[in-house]
């Protein structure tokens, strides 16, 4: 039997179905109100929440219960109206357990929204019908697409300010679907609705009668979730500790499976040591196991002594990533000062850290026509930009399509110790 085949038999992938999700769009068009909307409809709120929700909705003046709220949880943000922070929401269905990051609207904080995007499965796209498209709204979807999220609902909002209109909808649904159609989502859908009156959240409204396809939630639960992808990938096992052996056990390596799986004789590659051995015992959670596969939290015994650290790789042994010096690579830069010609930096990837320079800006994304045009050299805070890096020491690398845990990076000022940028190897 195959080892996915063990997989399945012994149901060990049984509970990988959460789905974590991303809302972005440009400001006011709704997000908060979305996901409070999302919550409330649900049955996801308790009742002291709801209680304090009453109270900080009477505060602002407002006639009814403001579910916004539930999302903007700074207090600045609600003084001011507007979500800053990436706020994270936990709820779940009989059909399904959800993590929601609900992203910045505002354009200096497109930084906020790649991190709530970064270990996203899907994307929840908020468009005013009234405005439609703006800048910021197609940062957003091509920032998603460049940050490996495959799965895209763009949720056309506020129909009820233009009468529900089926005829805007659909200039709406055109203009999105035009724009997406490089960018390759594996699926992307345009719904209309309101989260103000909870149209084609999770309910259905009369007035889109017209519209027969699913709600918002209704897609969700049945959207893949990247764990499906993980598990099918090759073995990706940083390691995060050696454990020393004391009295009669044996020396074994912890750390967490971000893709993959891994089974007792199994054949597996460490790196950097480039060394082959096989799997001679896994515990996870305590107990031990015959297989693990991504997500599982494992320590894993060899059979052969190598010398294994911290950042070290175990990997499968017939798909191993390449090795690399010299790296392409698409960076989102996160801090407010601006890229330095020569400055020395610390790539973080898969547990491992080496020094490193940016060689040359290739080019910039240009997010009205998605081409990339010629850079100037130049990196300011909230671009995108592809790059050449140089690392001082190999690191292993896959492309970030195909494995997001080795194939992602940030970049460290050595002076400063910021996180300066985002990256994702081409």
């Amino acid at each position: 039997m195959s080892l996915l085949g063990e997989i399945e038999r012994k149901g060990l992938a049984a509970d990988r179905g959460v789905l974590r999700l991303v809302t972005a769009g440009s400001v006011d068009d709704g997000k908060s109100t979305l996901i409070g909307r999302l919550l409330y409809d649900s049955r996801a709120i308790l009742q002291d929440q709801l209680d304090a929700l009453e109270r900080a909705s009477q505060r602002r003046g407002a006639a009814e219960i403001d579910l916004s709220l539930l999302t903007d949880g700074l207090e600045a943000e609600r003084e001011q109206g507007i979500t800053i922070d990436v706020a994270y929401r936990y709820f779940a269905t009989v059909r399904r357990k959800f993590i929601i990051a609900d992203a910045p609207g505002h354009e200096q904080y497109t930084r906020n929204m790649a991190t709530g995007a970064s270990t996203a499965d899907a994307a929840v796209l908020l468009v005013d019908v009234r405005k439609r498209m703006v800048e910021q709204t197609r940062r957003h979807l091509l920032l998603a697409r460049l940050l490996g999220v495959r799965h895209a609902i763009v949720f056309a909002n506020k129909m009820d300010l233009v009468g529900y209109s089926q005829a805007i909808f659909a200039a709406v649904r055109d203009e999105v679907l035009a724009f997406a159609a490089p960018l390759g989502f594996t699926t992307l859908e345009v719904l209309p609705g309101s989260a103000l009156r909870g149209d084609m959240v999770v309910t259905r409204g009369p007035e889109l009668d017209w519209f027969d396809g699913p709600t918002l939630l209704e897609r969700l639960e049945s959207l893949e979730s990247a764990a499906d992808d993980a598990l099918s990938g090759p073995l990706r096992l940083p390691v995060q500790l050696a454990s020393r052996p004391q009295g009669d056990s044996a020396r074994s390596y912890l750390g967490r499976i971000e893709s993959g799986a891994i089974a007792v004789g199994a054949e597996v590659l460490v790196l950097p040591a480039g060394r082959r051995t096989r799997v001679r015992h896994l515990i996870v959670q305590g107990a031990s196991r015959e297989v693990a596969v991504a997500g599982d939290a494992v320590s894993v015994e060899l059979a052969d002594e190598i010398d294994i650290s911290r950042g070290d790789l175990i990997v499968d042994a017939a798909a191993a990533p390449r090795e690399a010096r010299a790296i392409e690579a698409t960076l989102v830069w996160l801090d407010a000062e601006p890229f330095r010609p020569g400055a020395r930096y610390l790539v973080q990837q898969a547990g491992r850290r080496t020094p490193a320079r940016i060689r040359e800006v290739r080019s910039r994304r240009d997010v009205h026509t998605l081409e990339e045009r010629a850079a100037d050299g130049a990196i300011a805070v909230n671009d995108i930009v592809r790059a050449a890096l140089a690392v001082q020491s190999p690191i292993f690398v896959d492309a970030y399509e195909a494995v997001r845990a080795t194939g992602a990076f940030i970049l460290i000022d050595e002076a400063t110790n910021r996180t300066v940028a985002a990256g994702m190897v081409q």
